[in-house]
């Protein structure tokens, strides 16, 4: 995973440590696709509070990872952390969504004709 600090902000950069770094002890890894920058480019509370949100999650997996004893420990770990991380973002979503923006996403590809 590579940040992108000129678009995150230096909030954001500082919230992903755990992704940037990986973890290589087998553990599954994030399925929740994490944002890398606000919707509609707008910087507001809800978006601080998704960072804060982000950050506290990772902080808790790797003090849940740092107590894992088994691989079961581990799975937990991350099904705690990708439960978060969907929590916040949909939080997130939500209230950008109520306000007018929407999450989106592009997908480019070949158009078929």
């Amino acid at each position: 995973m590579r940040l992108q600090c000129t678009i995150l902000g230096l909030a954001a950069c500082i919230a992903a440590p755990a992704l940037a770094s990986g973890v290589t002890d087998g553990s599954p890894q994030r399925t929740e696709a994490l944002l890398n920058a606000p919707i509609a480019g707008i910087e507001n509370d809800y978006w601080f509070d998704y960072i804060a949100d982000v950050t506290e999650a990772e902080q808790e997996l790797q003090s849940d990872l740092a107590r894992a004893t088994d691989p079961e420990d581990r799975n937990d770990a991350w099904d705690e952390y990708n439960s978060e991380l969907a929590d916040a973002r949909s939080d997130y979503a939500s209230e950008m969504a109520d306000r007018g923006y929407r999450d989106g996403l592009v997908t480019l590809g070949a158009s078929g004709r």
